[in-house]
């Protein structure tokens, strides 16, 4: 049994870790640090204890990972508080605030024997995993480009800043989504093409990126805007035989937001009106078009591989390397802008 606590008791640890985490039989919530429990807006857990006091979790000897789910301005120093009390640490994205923050860190851990990883749950999203999938399969031949969208239409977001901070950019905040996306399945890129903007004008919030990483003659395209009213494809993926086009995002958010929790079996489920559509040509020059049923996510699969790297030693799935070429990417992107 692996016994766990939180740093945080908000959104992230209430929507995006604690409905996987309480699914998994091996794995045990012990106590949830909550620094203001007046301001509690979380329904508890029963059987979970609660508490303001940090030192009930940093000098628990049962608990033997913490996770940190608190502003990422705070990430550095209750990740470095963590591994001086000698338990492994799992902390929300973006990591860090820098990678030379990430690189101490992560030498930390290791300096203690200790593990400390990054969580990055999107690399379960169902739209990349199918996207894997075809890639897989075959049938567009040579893969040429990638395109990845990850859009919104919430300008009263970007126009409600009158000030730039390079950690609450709109790279920082999604782009660690989709870039680790990119990372953990093509690896390190040859070449990266910046155009990181801030669409109302300097001194203004970044709002808007698109990255082009290149490996050889692939180019993967990684855009996001908050200016979409309507959004672009999620995936879009060129071959030299055929191309794929994934229309609508991963469902696991969408459900967690309507409190429809990963115990229902449809959770997170694409339908057949989700599905992808893959178009190709076979070795005989007949064109085919095919809707690919799409593969199921689960975000709690990061914590089924940090079970093993704890309890049972094997080498993490989210590796340091690719933590830190994602952060080195987010501050070169952010370099330009004032």
């Amino acid at each position: 049994m692996l016994t766990i606590g939180f740093i945080g008791n908000g959104k992230s640890t209430n929507r995006y870790h604690l409905p996987f985490v309480m699914q998994r039989e091996n794995i045990k919530v012990k106590t949830i640090f909550q620094r203001n429990p007046e301001n509690e807006s979380w329904k508890r857990i029963e059987g979970v204890n609660y508490t303001s006091n940090l030192n009930d979790l940093l000098n628990d000897k049962d608990i033997q990972l913490i996770v940190v789910c608190t502003r990422h301005e705070s990430h550095y120093e209750y990740s470095k508080l963590v591994l001086e009390h000698h338990k492994n640490c799992l902390v929300e994205k973006p990591f860090m605030e820098t990678s030379e923050q990430a690189k101490e860190i992560f030498t930390l851990a290791r300096e203690n024997g200790l593990i400390v990883q990054a969580y990055q749950n999107r690399r379960f999203d169902s739209d990349f995993l199918t996207v894997q999938k075809v890639i897989e399969d075959g049938k567009l031949g040579d893969l040429l480009e990638v395109e990845m969208h990850y859009d919104y239409y919430r300008p009263e977001v970007p126009e409600s800043v009158h000030s730039f901070n390079p950690i609450l950019s709109y790279l920082y905040g999604h782009g660690c989504h989709t870039l680790d996306q990119v990372i953990s399945y093509f690896g390190k890129p040859e070449q990266i093409h910046y155009d990181v903007r801030q669409l109302l004008g300097q001194g203004r919030m970044n709002d808007y990126f698109d990255l082009d990483l290149y490996y050889g003659k692939l180019k993967v395209s990684v855009k996001s805007s908050y200016y979409r009213l309507k959004e672009r494809p999620s995936f879009v993926v060129y071959g030299k035989k055929g191309c794929f086009v994934k229309e609508t995002k991963d469902r696991q958010e969408e459900h967690l937001k309507q409190f429809y929790m990963p115990d229902n079996k449809d959770f997170g489920v694409d339908t057949i009106q989700h599905y992808g559509v893959i178009t190709y040509i076979d070795e005989d020059g007949t064109i085919h078009e095919e809707k690919v049923k799409s593969v199921n996510g689960d975000y709690g699969r990061v914590y089924d591989d940090l079970y093993e790297s704890i309890m049972n030693g094997r080498a993490k799935t989210i590796t340091d390397e690719q933590t830190l070429l994602q952060m080195e990417i987010l501050e070169t992107g952010m370099k330009d802008l004032k």
